[in-house]
């Protein structure tokens, strides 16, 4: 079986791609190349097209897209345009459409789920999620995988299909155990009521307390698709003197992270973690820089599970954490028809890591 895995990175993934596939064959302790080559063609008016160059008849597939790259250009009649979701999201099931009933299995991994934020309907709103994963479906995608998804309610959408999501984690903890900190004093931050679900357990994971946010917004008005933030209430006990984290799943702007990790100086926080899965930085970075002049926070760790500008990396305050490991051993597993529950659940793997380096402080 382990013969027939085949992996289709589109260029919004490459570099991510190509980790995946060294990967696997240290997993499997092969030398061949898994990437099927591929064809992502843009005509003058905007139109693309997908050829795949290699056969993929009876082949395990699995897709690999990040749908939120925005670094993807093509020319259009006389200028530049960058892909964004939507035709990110496009050219999969072109992908799809020229594999065709040739493939034994089609399993699509999109970090980032296309339209996430789209969960729910207020009104006459569409729900752009829900009908792309009925769409995914409908053209014979047997399993679709994504990180740290924005509600795991989504899936009702398709019930009778395989949705998985995965979490970052035990990379991201693992980065952190690094830090020079008093792992014994360290309390969690949530930064609105729905990030309470993710606090807790990073709460229970170091054994300490935690608090929430609750955003009071301004109804009446939209900005930038949503309810401008009024001020932030905060719940919970003192934190003054702690190592505080504030975990969240994205970064847009910025803006409400920061106006947290904001008060919780202000509060007395000794240092100032964020966490996310995915920094998008949509307003771009400078009030990040701002921030960590202000000393607002003190690092931000988030993952390579969308694009990250190869510059940031020279920023002392950000830590991107490779998840691509995590990724080829989902395919490994996958293909090789075990079960994928360990990587769903690592509390106890995070547990042990979090107990050991309390030791050696």
């Amino acid at each position: 079986m382990e013969n027939n895995l085949k992996l289709l990175v589109f260029d919004n993934f490459k570099d991510f791609g190509e980790k995946v596939n060294d990967h696997l064959n240290k997993i499997r302790k092969t030398n061949v190349n898994y990437v099927v080559p591929a064809e992502e063609t843009r005509f003058n008016n905007g139109e693309g097209k997908f050829k795949i160059n290699e056969s993929i008849r009876d082949q395990d597939v699995y897709i690999l897209s990040d749908v939120g790259n925005h670094s993807i250009t093509y020319n259009m009649y006389d200028y530049i345009n960058h892909k964004s979701p939507d035709d990110h999201y496009q050219d999969i099931k072109r992908a799809i459409c020229a594999i065709r009933d040739h493939s034994k299995c089609n399993s699509i991994i999109m970090p980032l789920l296309y339209a996430s934020r789209q969960h729910r309907r207020n009104g006459r709103e569409s729900l752009d999620c829900a009908s792309a994963l009925q769409e995914l479906i409908a053209l014979k995608v047997k399993n679709i995988m994504t990180f740290d998804v924005h509600s795991k309610d989504i899936q009702n959408a398709i019930p009778n299909s395989s949705f998985d999501s995965f979490f970052p984690t035990k990379e991201i903890i693992s980065a952190f155990l690094k830090e020079e900190v008093d792992f014994n004093n360290m309390f969690v931050l949530a930064t609105d009521t729905g990030a309470v679900g993710r606090a807790n357990l990073y709460a229970n994971l170091f054994k300490c307390e935690m608090g929430f946010f609750r955003k009071e917004r301004n109804t009446s008005i939209l900005v930038d698709g949503k309810n401008p933030i009024i001020k932030h209430q905060y719940v919970g006990s003192s934190f003054k003197g702690k190592v505080v984290l504030i975990p969240d799943d994205m970064i847009a702007s910025g803006e409400s992270i920061l106006e947290v990790a904001h008060e919780a100086r202000k509060r007395g926080a000794s240092k100032i973690y964020l966490i996310t899965t995915f920094a998008l930085f949509t307003k771009g970075i400078e009030t990040f820089k701002k921030a960590y002049k202000k000393k607002d926070f003190t690092k931000l760790f988030t993952t390579n599970l969308t694009y990250f500008d190869q510059k940031y990396n020279d920023f002392e305050w950000i830590e991107a954490v490779d998840c691509s490991y995590k990724t080829a051993q989902i395919i490994d597993c996958l293909n090789k028809g075990c079960s994928i529950s360990p990587l769903l659940n690592e509390s106890e793997i995070i547990t042990k890591m979090i107990n050991e380096r309390v030791k050696d402080i």
